[in-house]
């Protein structure tokens, strides 16, 4: 009989503490810790007046809206390349928004899982005008910079190695010593997603003496990633993601919520803002949820282009990041 207690005992505290998830910890708290990168112009970046902002930026600030109510109830972690992972899987940050691809490795090796995908990106390569290089196919021989902790040397060796070409590899720790490496012609090449160059374009010396090359080499599907074993917080940082994404799509704008939470008799747009369902209760939040992410950033549509697109510095073109309906690969499943 004593045994028997013992084991009951247990069981039930396992069950109690795999019922106190993510956003039992995150309403406690009354914030959201998220991990983003510690710098990149467009993604996220600290402004002269201590605020945070970017495309991640937004994302935590859609996931603290939906799921507290409030988008500035957020503390922003800044993450490198090497620590991100073991600071989710640490408990340290909630979410990890910081610019990372999803691969299969990442999620059978760690204990997390990506909700989707925010950014289509692909890998590519800056060089300075004068080298007189305009494709990677001249590139045989090169020295190439490149970050620890990320994809791109695993990327490069491949291609390479598949056309018989050879390159010098320089490792380092941090981008921005990368970045100095590559500015002092300490090597020939800087690699990177296709985004972060044109933000690290902007801030060289000299931008207009560098080009980003016209060919991408992988596939680096970005998004944001939760631990494994809470799927309560998945589901809400997933739904979140496509939420956003689906609003592009109907047309909802940061502006205009309210209006069409009112007068719109779209099903589609009825079922998002709360309208109709119980979505909002089956995420174990209100169903104001999506209309909240939606009022305190805008719409994918509008995050995309205020950080990255034609309203910022960055001015890249939508491309594979378009809805699939106008000629990109960007797609949520409907809110249904």
């Amino acid at each position: 009989m004593r045994r028997f207690f013992i084991l009951s005992v247990s069981t039930l505290l396992f069950a109690f503490a795999a019922q106190a998830g993510t956003l039992d910890d995150v309403k406690a708290r009354g914030s959201l810790k998220c991990g983003i990168n510690t710098g990149l112009l467009g993604f996220a970046e600290k402004g002269a007046d201590g605020a945070w902002a970017g495309f991640d930026v937004d994302f935590c600030k859609a996931v603290a809206a939906a799921a507290l109510g409030d988008a500035s109830k957020v503390e922003y972690v800044g993450l490198t390349a090497q620590n991100r992972f073991e600071k989710l899987k640490a408990g340290e940050v909630d979410l990890l928004a910081r610019n990372t691809t999803w691969t299969m490795e990442r999620e059978t090796k760690w204990p997390i899982r990506f909700a989707g995908v925010s950014y289509h990106d692909g890998q590519g390569f800056m060089v300075a005008k004068l080298s007189g290089v305009t494709s990677v196919f001249n590139m045989s021989q090169a020295s190439i910079c490149f970050v620890s902790g990320t994809t791109t040397q695993a990327n490069v060796d491949d291609f390479f190695k598949e056309r018989e070409m050879a390159y010098a590899a320089k490792v380092f720790d941090k981008a921005e010593d990368a970045i100095a490496a590559y500015e002092k012609i300490e090597c020939d090449a800087y690699t990177a997603d296709q985004s972060q160059l044109y933000a690290i374009r902007t801030k060289l010396a000299r931008p207009d003496e560098h080009i980003v090359l016209p060919e991408v080499i992988s596939k680096e599907p970005l998004g944001p990633a939760v631990r494994t074993g809470d799927e309560q917080w998945f589901s809400i940082v997933r739904w979140t993601l496509f939420a956003l994404i689906n609003a592009d799509e109907l047309e909802v704008r940061g502006v205009n919520v309210a209006d069409e939470k009112v007068k719109s008799k779209r099903a589609g747009v009825r079922r998002l803002l709360g309208v109709e369902g119980t979505f909002g209760a089956d995420l174990g939040l209100d169903n104001d949820w999506a209309a909240r992410a939606i009022s305190a950033v805008g719409n994918y549509g509008e995050i995309f282009e205020r950080n990255l697109g034609k309203d910022s510095k960055l001015a890249i073109d939508r491309g594979l990041n378009n809805l699939w309906s106008n000629g990109g690969i960007l797609y949520a499943p409907p809110v249904r």
